[in-house]
């Protein structure tokens, strides 16, 4: 079982430092459909592996390609601190169908961002626009809008478990004008912090914690970001992107048609 939960955290960690994300998107399915977890107890986890500074070498990668924005990440974190409680509480208040559903259509609209099925499209019919596909240079964005963004991606990580980096990345690449690589640095910057703190107290309180997972878990996170974060700045990630797209719009779909397929099952 270490070793698995290891490996599940390698992977997640691997995702985690190519695109800026947490990896509890990976996590949390895994620890429900394959070990057996409620999905209260798998998020309440997967936050207390991610409150430990799991992609400080990832980061560290990012801060010598001058790939993060430091001052964004801060801005991001407090928001996230604040936001972490507010999810938890929600997540704990729903009934467990109810919370599947809502996180399968989150991973749904995660999956799209990865995606980009129309840009994709396009590429495949040769009507791709090269000379718009890379976003403008960040310029000074207000405080504020950093922070409402830390707060968003907060909420999200507290109902869902998932550290909050696949609603951060995709709002400072589509709506922020981020660089793809520096959106990755700076979110999982934004991510070193113990930010989701709050939101890990009132798991633990509500008994929806495992604290041995959640530590052999992050283990495996250290090092995979760390690999993850020299592949994304050595090589382009469109494909692998992609395919991690893929793998959420089934994992979305599972979350979504559990409760009907469970029930057509035992008909």
């Amino acid at each position: 079982m270490p070793i698995a939960l290891f490996v599940l955290g390698f992977v997640a960690g691997i995702a985690s430092g190519m695109f800026g994300i947490g990896g509890g998107v990976i996590i949390v399915p895994v620890l429900v459909t394959v070990l057996g977890f409620a999905l209260q107890q798998a998020t309440g986890t997967s936050l207390a592996a991610l409150l430990m500074p799991v992609g400080i070498f990832a980061v560290l990668e990012y801060r010598r390609a001058n790939k993060l924005s430091l001052r964004a990440a801060a801005w991001i974190a407090a928001g996230l601190a604040i936001g972490a409680i507010f999810g938890a509480n929600v997540a704990l208040s729903l009934p467990s169908a109810t919370l599947r559903q809502i996180y399968g259509v989150f991973l749904l609209y995660a999956s799209w961002r990865f995606v980009e099925p129309r840009k994709w499209l396009a590429e495949i019919r040769g009507q791709a626009n090269t000379a718009a596909s890379a976003p403008e240079p960040a310029t000074m964005v207000a405080w504020y809008w950093l922070a409402l963004l830390g707060v968003v991606a907060g909420v999200a990580s507290g109902m869902f478990g998932i550290g909050g980096g696949v609603i951060i990345v995709p709002a400072l690449v589509g709506l922020l004008r981020f660089d793809q690589k520096t959106a990755a640095g700076t979110s999982l910057a934004a991510l070193l912090l113990p930010v989701s703190l709050g939101g890990v107290i009132v798991y633990y309180q509500s008994g929806q914690l495992d604290l041995g997972v959640a530590f052999a878990v992050a283990l495996g996170l250290v090092v995979g970001a760390f690999a993850g974060a020299r592949i994304a700045l050595g090589l382009p990630s469109k494909t692998i992107k992609r395919i991690y797209g893929i793998f959420l719009l089934f994992v979305g779909l599972y979350f979504i048609f559990r409760d009907f397929l469970f029930l057509a099952a035992t008909r």
